[in-house]
């Protein structure tokens, strides 16, 4: 049986793959070591979802390594040996604001240990596909230099720039710009996985995310904004939103559609590929959007803070230009628009977390 190894398999987009590629008939191996409750504390924990995992996926086995412990991810990988025909590398800090805290552990976590699974691999299996879940801050603040228009509940930027149609492709300048501690050890594992495809001819896929998102999202104050959003709305927990006036703009992907993106890139690989991949034009809302939304679906008023305060090297407005993929993948297409998204996560934040009487 064919086999996917993915790291960070207890996250959203982890334990998403873990489901997905199991149900096309493979054997998944999930490495995993729950450092979300570190970064997080026990709102981040994704413990609960190991569990679910193991529970539900026959051919699925999890393993509590750190991926920057070399010995024991080349022991684990040598196991398996050319019975793996793909690594979807998920796992990593994930928040800007805790990266500045500890940036030796967010640069050894996002870069040191995207290292390791990608020379791990070079030298166990270099004919495996091999996925990275990067991420739109590798463009750092450059963003917020496009002309933007203030309107009633969202910045926009203005109709006559090239990226009003279709949002922003991958030609911006990752250079000379605020990445955040976060951005930097990003755009250091970005570049990296190109590199292996490129210079050692690796079938390396980087998908440049947006807002991922989803139900089996475990949402936290420094990460995961939907999933803690909803997570407040439905508990009754009081919110901060941080700078623009609430008007700052995400695009917001299910992590079924990203999945389902990872799996025809596996279909058919192409070395050193560099994607933006998030919710476009089809899925995108402000977070004063995203409040009403919610609190309709869930029938409750959030309690919230507008804070002066925007986190540092944070985006005003992002929407993703997806047409590279969709030109090299015309197959795949969206299944979840904004409001599906925000259902699911309701309903599942009812479900593991209830309602504030």
């Amino acid at each position: 049986m064919s086999i996917a190894v993915i790291t960070g398999s207890s996250g959203l987009i982890g334990s998403e793959t873990a489901k997905f590629f199991h149900e096309k008939g493979m054997h998944v191996v999930g490495i995993d070591n729950n450092m979300r409750k570190y970064f997080f504390g026990e709102d981040g924990s994704t413990d609960w979802n190991t569990r679910q995992l193991q529970s539900s996926l026959k051919n699925f086995e999890h393993h509590a390594i750190d991926i920057r412990d070399h010995e024991a991810i080349a022991k684990l990988l040598s196991k398996f040996g050319k019975q793996i025909s793909v690594v979807i590398h998920t796992a990593a800090q994930p928040s800007h604001d805790w990266a500045a805290r500890e940036p030796f552990t967010d640069f050894t976590v996002n870069a040191n240990g995207t290292l390791v699974m990608l020379e791990t691999m070079y030298k166990t299996n270099p004919d495996a596909s091999f996925i990275f879940t990067s991420t739109n801050k590798v463009y750092g603040d450059t963003p917020n230099l496009l002309p933007l228009v203030e309107r009633a509940t969202r910045w926009e930027v203005d109709a006559k720039h090239a990226y009003a149609e279709h949002g922003i492709d991958e030609s911006m300048s990752i250079d000379q710009t605020k990445h955040s501690v976060f951005g930097a050890s990003k755009v250091a594992a970005d570049v990296m996985t190109q590199e292996y495809g490129r210079y050692f001819g690796m079938k390396t896929g980087v998908f440049r995310g947006g807002c991922l998102t989803g139900p089996a999202h475990s949402g936290a104050e420094l990460h995961g904004f939907l999933a803690y959003l909803v997570k407040c709305v439905v508990t009754g927990k009081p919110y901060t939103i941080f700078g623009y006036k609430g008007k700052q703009v995400r695009d917001n992907i299910h992590s079924h559609d990203l999945v389902n993106a990872f799996w025809h890139y596996f279909q058919k690989p192409k070395a050193g590929a560099v994607y933006n991949m998030g919710g476009s034009r089809h899925s995108n809302c402000s977070m004063l959007e995203a409040i009403q939304m919610t609190e309709e679906l869930a029938g409750r008023k959030l309690t919230y803070t507008l804070s002066d305060q925007a986190r540092s090297g944070d985006h005003i407005w992002w929407v993703s230009d997806i047409r590279s993929f969709q030109k090299d993948y015309p197959a795949w297409s969206y299944k979840y628009d904004q409001k599906m998204i925000l259902q699911e996560i309701v309903a599942a934040t009812r479900e593991r977390h209830g309602a504030a009487s």
